[in-house]
C-alpha cells in the first residue's frame, strides 16, 4: 500500500493513538495522498498543503466531534475531510453527487459548520461555545482562521463579542489563526517557540493572574498591565487581540508538530476565550506550489511532476478577462475611473488594471461591507467607482448597497462575476440571487449581457450612467463571440428580437402556437436553439431593469404565450419583473417562467447542472412543450440534442 498509516486512518479516534513518530509519517503520507488526489480531480491545493500538521495536531489534541472544530471558508479542509472518513471518497471531490470542498453539516458530522464564505468561523464557534455553557456541557471550540479572513470585519465583531462578559460570561474558545501570508522568519524560531510554549502554559497563566490578583486596586496595577503589554509587544504581535480580551500566544511554526502539539495541549484545559498565532506556508512540501501558490491555489487536474501547463490550444476569452481588459481601456479614457476589489484582485481579473493604474487600485481585504460604502464615499467626491465583486459576495454588502448607495442614488457601478451557476464550488458560491435582490432597489439598473461583446458594450453603458448600476456575468467563457474594440453602449433599456417565428398566431380562444421566448443573459444561446425545434420568437431583453415593457408589450400581443428565461432564481427574477409589466399594461398572456428551482444547487460540472435544472436547449424545449404542448405539437420540427 502507497499510504500505509494514512490507510489505517477512517477515524480522529484511530489518530489519537498513534505516537509522536507516528504523527510525522503520518504528516508526510497525507501531504502526499492530497498532492496526488487534488491533481486527479481539480481543487484548492496551496491552502490545504499548507495545513496537514495544524489539522493532524487538532484532531490529536481535541476530542472531535464531541469537541467543535469549526473551519474559516474551508477551502483548506481536504485533510480534515481525509482524516474523518472521507478518504475514499477523495476521487468525487466537486463532482455532482461527490464531497463537496468546503465543509457541509449534513456530509459529516466532523464537519460542525457549513462555510464557504470567509469571517465567519469565530462567531459560529462562540455561538457553540456559549451553547455548551448554557447547556452545562464541558467541550472545547477551536475557530481555525487564516490572516486573510482575519480582515473581515465580522471576525473582530466576533472577537470583541467572544472577550465580553455579558450573558454567561466569556466563552471557553479557542481561536487558531492560520498566519499563511508570511514566511517563517527568524522570530517564528526556537526563542518565540519557548515563549509560545511558556505562555501558554500553567506557571505563566498562575503567576500572570495572581499578580494581578495582588496588584489590583493599587498604583502598581497599571504599570505591571502596560509593562507586560509592551515587553510582550516586542517580540509578539498579540496586543489587539489581548485588548480584545484573549489571551495571545504566538506566533509559532504551524508545520513543527512537536511545537503545535504541545502548546494545544497546554491551550486545551484553559478556560476564558484563547487566541493561538501559528504560521504556515501555502503550498507547503511541494515546490512548486511554494514559489507558486496562487497558481496553485485551485488547480485543475496535473501532474503533480510537471506541474501546470499551458493548455495547447488557446482558451476562450472568460467574461472575467473581457472585465479586466475593459476596465483598463475605459480607465484610460475616463481619469474618474476607480477600481475596487474585496480581495478578489484575480479572481475578478483585476491584475493588469493594479500594474497600470496602481493609484486607483484599491482591495479592500475581505470586507465586502466596507468596500460598498467605501465606493459611495468615492463617489461623493466625484469618481466613478466600479467595484468588481462575485455575486454571491455583494450579498454581504446588501444594506450598504441600499443605505449608503442607492438611497443616495451614488453613480457606483457593480461588475458581478460569477453571475448563475458556478459549477464545483457549489451552492456557496453560486450568483443565484442577484436580479432578485438588485432589481428591487430604486434607483438600480441591472444588466444581462448575453456573450462576451455585450458585455463590454454592457460595462460601458452602465459606467456611463450616473446613478447605480450592476452589470451580471458568468464564470467562465461564452460562446466564443469576438470583441469589438472601443467603448461602445448599448441603447438604454432597450431588448432585441433575434429571432422571429413563421408561425401565425392562433384563432380564436384555441391552445398558443406561437411562442415568444425572452431571455436574460447568456441563456439566450440554448433558448435559440431550442426556438429553431418550436419555431419560437427569441428576444435577447439585456437589461432587468430597466425593463423594455414596450418590447415584452409588443411580444405578447402578437403571440400566444410568453417564456422568461434566466439563469437565476424564479422568485422574484426577471421573469417575475416581465409578470408586473404585463399586469400593469393590462395585457393577459400565459406566460412560463424558466430559471433556477427554489432549492440550493450543489457542486457539480456546470453544464450538467443546468441540463438538470432544464436550462439547456433540450430542457428549454421540452419546458415550453410541456406547458403549451397541444398546439405546439402541431411544429413539424426535429426535437433539440444537446
Amino acid at each position: 500500500m502507497p499510504y500505509p498509516l494514512l490507510q489505517s486512518i477512517t477515524t480522529p479516534a484511530e489518530l489519537r493513538r498513534l505516537s509522536r513518530a507516528q504523527l510525522r509519517t503520518l504528516a508526510q503520507e497525507l501531504r502526499a495522498f492530497l498532492l496526488e488526489s487534488v491533481a486527479k480531480t481539480g481543487g484548492h491545493l496551496s491552502s490545504n498543503l499548507g495545513t496537514v500538521e495544524l489539522t493532524i495536531a487538532l484532531h490529536y489534541v481535541f476530542d472531535t466531534p464531541h469537541d467543535r472544530l469549526v473551519w474559516d471558508v474551508g477551502h483548506q479542509t481536504y485533510p480534515h475531510k481525509i482524516l474523518t472518513g472521507r478518504r475514499e471518497a477523495m476521487p468525487t471531490l466537486k463532482q455532482l453527487g461527490g464531497i463537496s470542498g468546503f465543509p457541509r453539516r449534513a456530509e459529516s458530522e466532523y464537519d460542525t459548520f457549513g462555510t464557504g464564505h470567509s469571517s465567519t468561523s469565530i462567531s459560529a464557534a462562540l455561538g457553540m461555545a456559549h451553547a455548551a455553557k448554557l447547556k452545562g456541557e464541558r467541550r472545547h471550540v477551536v475557530a481555525v482562521i487564516g490572516d486573510g479572513a482575519m480582515t473581515g470585519g465580522m471576525a473582530f465583531e466576533a472577537m470583541n463579542h467572544g472577550g465580553s462578559p455579558h450573558g454567561v460570561g466569556p466563552a471557553d474558545m479557542l481561536v487558531v489563526l492560520n498566519d499563511n501570508d508570511m514566511s517563517i522568519s527568524p522570530p517564528v524560531g526556537a526563542l518565540n517557540k519557548h515563549l509560545a510554549r511558556l505562555m501558554s502554559g500553567n506557571f505563566y497563566s498562575a503567576a500572570r493572574e495572581g499578580a494581578k490578583s495582588v496588584l489590583k486596586n493599587t498604583p502598581l496595577y497599571e504599570f505591571a498591565r502596560r509593562f507586560e503589554e509592551h515587553t510582550k509587544g516586542m517580540v509578539v504581535p498579540g496586543t489587539i487581540f489581548e485588548e480584545l480580551g484573549f489571551t495571545y500566544v504566538g506566533p509559532i511554526d504551524g508545520h513543527d508538530l512537536d511545537s503545535l502539539i504541545p502548546t494545544l495541549e497546554n491551550l486545551r484545559d484553559k478556560r476564558g476565550p484563547q487566541f493561538l498565532h501559528v504560521v504556515t506556508k501555502k503550498g507547503y512540501g511541494y515546490k512548486l506550489a511554494e514559489a507558486d501558490p496562487i497558481g496553485y491555489h485551485g488547480p485543475g487536474k496535473f501532474d503533480p511532476g510537471v506541474g501546470l501547463t499551458k493548455p495547447s490550444a488557446p482558451p476562450k476569452t472568460t467574461f472575467t478577462q473581457v472585465f479586466g481588459q475593459w476596465l483598463c481601456d475605459m480607465a484610460a479614457a475616463d481619469p474618474r475611473l476607480v477600481g475596487i476589489t474585496p480581495a478578489m484582485r484575480e479572481g475578478s481579473g483585476m491584475v493588469e488594471f493594479e500594474q497600470r493604474f496602481p493609484k486607483r487600485y484599491h482591495d479592500v481585504g475581505i470586507a465586502e461591507q466596507h468596500a460598498v460604502t467605501f465606493a459611495g464615499g468615492m463617489a461623493c467626491e466625484g469618481y466613478k467607482p466600479v467595484v468588481a465583486i462575485y455575486s454571491t459576495f455583494l450579498q454581504r454588502g446588501y444594506d450598504q448597497l441600499i443605505h449608503d448607495v442607492a438611497l443616495q442614488n451614488l453613480p457606483v457601478m457593480f461588475a458581478l462575476d460569477r453571475a448563475g451557476l458556478v459549477g464545483a464550488d457549489g451552492a456557496t458560491h453560486a450568483g443565484a440571487y442577484d436580479i432578485a435582490f438588485l432589481r428591487c432597489v430604486p434607483n438600480m439598473a441591472v444588466l444581462t449581457p448575453s456573450d462576451e461583446n455585450e458585455c463590454r458594450q454592457a460595462l460601458t453603458t452602465a459606467f456611463r450612467r450616473d446613478h447605480p448600476t450592476a452589470v451580471r456575468y458568468p464564470r467562465g467563457a461564452g460562446i466564443g463571440a469576438a470583441i469589438e474594440p472601443g467603448l461602445t453602449e448599448l441603447p438604454w433599456g432597450q431588448g432585441e428580437v433575434r429571432r422571429t417565428s413563421r408561425l401565425p398566431q392562433a384563432a380564436g380562444q384555441g391552445a398558443p402556437r406561437r411562442v415568444a421566448i425572452l431571455a436574460f443573459g447568456t441563456l439566450l444561446h440554448p433558448a435559440l436553439a431550442a426556438a429553431e425545434a418550436l419555431d419560437a420568437t427569441v428576444a435577447n431583453m439585456r437589461f432587468a431593469k430597466p425593463l423594455d415593457t414596450e418590447l415584452v408589450a409588443e411580444l405578447a400581443r402578437s403571440h400566444d404565450a410568453l417564456v422568461t428565461l434566466e439563469e437565476g432564481c424564479i422568485a422574484g427574477g426577471a421573469g417575475s419583473a416581465v409578470g408586473e409589466a404585463l399586469a400593469a399594461a393590462g395585457l393577459s398572456v400565459p406566460l412560463l417562467h424558466l430559471g433556477l428551482p427554489d432549492e440550493f444547487i450543489e457542486h457539480g460540472d456546470p453544464a450538467k447542472l443546468l441540463a438538470l435544472c432544464g436550462l439547456d436547449a433540450a430542457g428549454i424545449e421540452a419546458a415550453v412543450r410541456k406547458r403549451f404542448g397541444p398546439a405546439l405539437s402541431l411544429v413539424a420540427r426535429p426535437a433539440v440534442n444537446d
